[in-house]
């Protein structure tokens, strides 16, 4: 990596002994859709690759959270994957084919897009900490120390799945699965399952599951399902809602609870086979199944969690970037920059969850952060 080093006493190596960081302009963390838009706007202001930023993704390969998606997950039934910029994304993978396993589509077009802006995305590579040391930012990781001058953080979500704490949850003889675990319905074949969540991703597994077995939904709210067409209009007013949370240090909130749950023909298909009956979140977990308020009682085999994920940002917790609510105090022309700290943004977090949100924070991240660091740019590449 052709990067000036630096020597960092502040370290836990062996006593007496400093350990080398490696000296950066910014570090570029996760290599998912905002991680790339972000690399790529770095690049397009005139900063190279492995001298002046550098990008860790600790997946194993391209496609970030995509590879490890469920193989019924199709072109078809994902939420749509936007074009990163530079690079259509028909340019990659043949759209028509529908039925093709965003699992592959995904990744496939992503590692295209590293090759073709050359990103030099290093992987796995896992950050453990960054902290705070002064002028610089240091930045721990499995392959060594770095120190930079900002950072834009694009670890999305996957790592840090969700499941609320329920009474009796220890207890129960059956599975408890969430979202990441789920593979294909077939395997919960002959078993009850009971599926909790409101979400896009619970009511797609929910639909496949009810095909092969039988099953119960929960949601601690009323799902609410959306006929008219969804508009950019919509969109916008979701992601702006979203936007203002963060703006004011608040947890982000979920997206699908403002614009509601699109219905389609396979969601018709589940209503009409009964399997959307919803019912209201249960009181506690029993050994072998859940219980209500009201005493009564459903027997399971597996509760499925489709209960969400939580933004992956435990590395940044020496930064304390939180405030008492829980959320970060986001700034910025698109919410990305952390008030606290204006050499990191957050690109992926909150209003910029979507990919379509990820592409434009990716941009506004890499123009603030090189602005504020008046870092060189416009040097060629």
């Amino acid at each position: 990596m052709a990067a000036d080093s630096d020597t960092d006493q502040h370290t836990d190596a062996e006593p007496g002994r400093a350990r080398v960081a490696i000296k950066v302009d910014i570090v570029v963390i996760g290599a998912g859709q905002a991680g790339l838009s972000s690399a790529y706007h770095l690049r397009k202001l005139g900063l190279a690759p492995d001298k002046d930023f550098v990008v860790f993704d600790q997946s194993p390969e391209p496609g970030g959270a995509w590879q490890f998606r469920w193989p019924s997950l199709t072109l078809a039934t994902a939420n749509r994957v936007h074009d990163l910029p530079g690079m259509r994304f028909e340019e990659v993978v043949d759209t028509s084919a529908s039925l093709v396993k965003a699992s592959v589509a995904v990744p496939q077009y992503f590692a295209a897009y590293e090759r073709a802006f050359d990103l030099h995305v290093h992987r796995p590579v896992k950050v453990t900490v960054a902290c705070n040391r002064g002028e610089r930012l240091r930045v721990e990781t499995d392959r060594g120390a770095f120190s930079a001058r900002g950072l834009i953080n694009a670890t999305g979500t996957w790592e840090s799945p969700y499941i609320p704490d329920y009474p009796g949850a220890d207890r129960f003889h059956g599975r408890q699965l969430h979202t990441r675990d789920y593979r294909a319905a077939e395997e919960f074949s002959g078993q009850h399952v009971v599926v909790v969540g409101g979400g896009i991703s619970a009511i797609q597994l929910l639909d496949e599951i009810s095909r092969v077995t039988s099953t119960t939904w929960v949601t601690r709210r009323e799902p609410k399902f959306r006929d008219e067409p969804f508009t950019p209009e919509v969109g916008h007013a979701a992601v702006a809602l979203v936007e203002d949370r963060v703006r004011q240090g608040l947890p982000p909130g979920s997206v699908v609870s403002v614009t509601g749950l699109p219905v389609t023909p396979a969601i018709q298909a589940a209503q009409e086979r009964g399997a959307l009956k919803r019912l209201p979140m249960f009181s506690e977990i029993t050994e072998h199944g859940i219980r209500w308020a009201d005493g009564s009682e459903q027997r399971a085999d597996v509760i499925l969690w489709c209960t969400g994920f939580r933004s992956s940002l435990d590395h940044l917790a020496p930064l304390q970037l939180r405030e008492t609510s829980g959320g970060i105090l986001m700034t910025g022309r698109l919410a990305t920059q952390v008030a606290k700290d204006p050499r990191i943004h957050l690109v992926g977090y909150g209003p910029s969850a979507s990919t379509i949100g990820a592409n434009r924070a990716g941009g506004a991240a890499a123009r603030e952060l090189t602005s504020f660091l008046e870092a060189p740019v416009n040097r060629g590449q």
